[in-house]
């Protein structure tokens, strides 16, 4: 087998199941664990794994978040519940911020069904489904494009951001824990933040698995959101902290 016909079965694996193991692999492929090795390396080199004992992951660390062509690809259904919760926030003729992420995108492929809308995006998935919808007004963020995040991020994004103001902002985070939201990445951490700053109230989108985990950089605390949304029960820890602060929430089930 080709080289990079193996390494796509091992993105293929980690995209079905999320991790695999090493020595699984090279038995697989029947070739050497050093081989494996190699390849763990490169992929991890352009950011689409991460190393852990005996293997790989796309599930993320404190300072790494799986590739968006992966995470567009998984839980399809759980984010469309927390999409749709979402879409109870918002009115029609709003300005609505919707920051990076694949269930953010999800819910930009929902937001025709409230307009006439502004949305005010960095997500480049929500620009290509909202820019000829009739009735939505998009404002697209420039800046310096992410492939890993699929999104503008930098200086010229935050700089127009400054420039804004919207109804609400939709927040996802791929961490949370000890009463604060946390993302890896300094650049996607500082556009949602002013996101936030541009918003009257902002609404957190999570799945469950999330909380109880930390990452790299703070983003803020859950007093700063009106509502979190996950897909199923929180820890009864994570749930304490968010109900503490007097935020909403939502199980979309």
């Amino acid at each position: 087998m080709k080289r990079d016909d193996r390494r796509q079965q091992i993105l293929d694996a980690l995209v079905r199941d999320g991790a695999v193991q090493l020595d699984e692999l090279a038995e697989t492929f029947g070739v050497s664990k050093m081989t494996i090795h190699r390849d763990f390396d490169d992929l991890e080199g352009e950011g689409l794994l991460r190393r852990t004992r005996g293997g790989a992951t796309i599930e993320p660390g404190s300072q790494f978040e799986s590739d968006f062509r992966f995470r567009n690809l998984q839980g399809h259904d759980l984010k469309e519940r927390m999409a749709r919760a979402a879409l109870e926030w918002v009115e029609q003729g709003m300005t609505v911020m919707v920051n990076d992420g694949s269930t953010a995108a999800v819910l930009g492929s929902l937001l025709p069904e409230k307009r006439p809308l502004t949305v005010i995006t960095n997500n480049d998935a929500v620009m290509e489904q909202l820019k000829s919808e009739p009735g939505i007004t998009v404002l697209a963020l420039g800046g310096r494009y992410s492939a890993k995040y699929n999104a503008w991020v930098g200086r010229v994004t935050e700089e127009t951001l400054a420039a804004l103001r919207a109804d609400i902002a939709f927040i996802s985070t791929p961490a949370a824990g000890d009463g604060h939201v946390y993302h890896m990445d300094d650049d996607i951490t500082r556009t949602k933040r002013r996101m936030m700053d541009a918003a009257s109230r902002s609404v957190l989108l999570i799945n469950h698995l999330r909380f109880d985990h930390t990452a790299l950089h703070v983003l803020a605390p859950f007093s700063e959101f009106s509502a979190v949304i996950t897909d199923a029960q929180p820890s009864e820890s994570a749930r304490a902290q968010i109900e503490s602060v007097e935020t909403e929430l939502v199980i979309a089930e």
